[in-house]
């Protein structure tokens, strides 16, 4: 099996999560249809949402995990908090 170097680690998560999101979220808000229909709309669907949300995936990520950072803190162990 052919891996990353992972440095490319937060550019595959990204393209797996909104892979995933996308294709969830649009399989539920696809209207119902025969099949081969519905496929069709689905992946017209599909490939919108995730042209759109891929980028701000990418992009937005790492202003969450700052903000994230800023607003929270390690957790402290035992034996920090004694005196």
């Amino acid at each position: 099996m052919v891996r990353l170097p992972r440095r490319y680690a937060p550019y595959l998560f990204g393209s797996i999560q909104a892979t995933l999101t996308t294709g969830i979220a649009t399989a539920i808000a696809t209207p119902s249809s025969p099949p081969m229909l519905y496929l069709q709309c689905w992946v017209k669907a599909w490939g919108i949402a995730f042209l759109t949300v891929l980028p701000l995936v990418l992009f937005i990520a790492p202003l969450i995990r700052r903000i994230v950072d800023a607003i929270s803190h390690p957790a402290v162990s035992i034996e920090e908090r004694r005196p």
